[in-house]
């Protein structure tokens, strides 16, 4: 961690951050307004969580995401940004659903490039998972949005697979989705489209 997410981390952490808690969250209280509430699993280095609060200021976002590194910089980049919509829980994504996200009170979820764990005998830790996506689902609203985009072509078909098996769901694509306006081109995937790699975006709403 550089010393400009370290300084990010205990200057803005205490505004920001929010603790793990085994009890359900307020989060107008948390966020401190009434607004659309957005959750972001595995935010990585908050380049692109930022982008997106900056350009939607209507919306909060709560992020979450387990590596120290990554909190700083989305603490950088909150502070260099003037953001006041965008809250953090450094903790496992699972637990953090299951015991802090009351039941409907998500308006959208996004779930950029989650760890692919390519070798086969590891995709049993995949997250897109039947069982979580079922407990993911009921925290959204009716008519919330579920986003997940990867850039691995068979956890695109699982996803799609197991997002298609929910019966909460519905697919606003014919299998695939174009990428949402919203959801900004990162550095790495302008590297890797240019080398001609692919990324998968996947659209879906709670009925």
């Amino acid at each position: 961690m550089g010393p400009g997410q370290a300084r990010a981390l205990a200057e803005l952490g205490p505004r920001f951050l929010i603790p793990y808690a085994e009890s359900p969250l307020d989060l107008d209280a948390a966020f401190g307004r009434k607004a659309p509430k957005v959750l972001e699993i595995g935010f990585g280095m908050g380049e692109t969580t930022a982008r997106i609060a900056a350009e939607h200021p209507d919306i909060d976002y709560l992020g979450v995401e387990v590596h120290t590194p990554g909190v700083g910089a989305l603490l950088k980049r909150i502070g260099e940004l003037g953001l006041s919509n965008v809250r953090i829980i450094q903790h496992d994504a699972v637990e953090v659903v299951r015991h802090m996200l009351p039941v409907a009170s998500l308006d959208g979820v996004h779930i950029f490039f989650p760890d692919p764990w390519h070798k086969k005998r590891h995709h049993k830790r995949r997250l897109i998972q039947p069982e979580f996506v079922r407990l993911l689902v009921s925290r959204l609203k009716t008519g919330a949005y579920l986003h997940l985009a990867t850039d691995w072509e068979d956890y695109a078909w699982q996803i799609l697979e197991v997002l298609t098996a929910e019966p909460l769901l519905v697919n606003t694509a014919e299998g695939f989705a174009a990428r949402p306006t919203y959801r900004p081109l990162t550095k790495f995937e302008q590297r890797g489209l240019r080398l001609g790699h692919k990324v998968w975006d996947l659209l879906f709403r709670r009925t």
